[in-house]
């Protein structure tokens, strides 16, 4: 199954491969037809865990929580993982830091950028924790991830893996 969150009115795939798979659709806002209503700022999402292979979030993230909110941040990509079945993909969308949008929308109100992946993958973050400037953030969440990205002129493309069970 795939989900969709902040689908809006869009169902268009836009990252990964193939067609939908028994696609779900979540929004906060209920007029624009999707399966589910909820808002994504309030945990835990209403599915059961390893429900999904893929969760996709275009242009959706940069409206959660807030720039320096750590416990929002992990929060998200928490409960996303949790949702995910082992192994399965978050395909996220977001505005480029140096993009005119990233901070131009009134709504946005955080920048992911892949500096911050790197908190998110539990080995390279338990070999750079105490050597870098990284903050430990790790007693405080659960999940772990591999991120692959593509950076654009105005957007990055990632997609991380779910590495279930976490790996430290």
């Amino acid at each position: 199954m795939h989900l969709l969150i902040g689908a809006g009115n869009s169902r268009q795939r836009k990252l990964g491969e193939g067609e939908w798979i028994s696609l779900v659709t979540l929004d906060m806002d209920g007029g624009t037809g999707c399966d589910v209503v909820h808002d994504l700022d309030v945990f835990p999402y209403p599915f059961e865990a390893n429900t999904f292979t893929e969760v996709h979030a275009y242009d959706v993230v940069e409206h959660l929580g807030r720039q320096g909110d750590w416990r929002s941040f992990f929060a998200l990509f928490d409960e996303i993982w949790r949702i995910l079945a082992p192994g399965g993909r978050f395909y996220i969308i977001t505005p480029n830091q140096h993009s005119k949008w990233a901070w131009g929308d009134p709504g946005h109100t955080r920048v992911v950028t892949p500096e911050q992946l790197g908190f998110l993958n539990r080995p390279f973050y338990a070999r750079n924790v105490g050597r870098t400037p990284m903050t430990d953030y790790r007693p405080f969440f659960v999940s772990d991830w591999d991120a692959a990205g593509e950076v654009l002129p105005d957007h990055y493309h990632y997609c991380l893996t779910a590495a279930k069970p976490a790996r430290i």
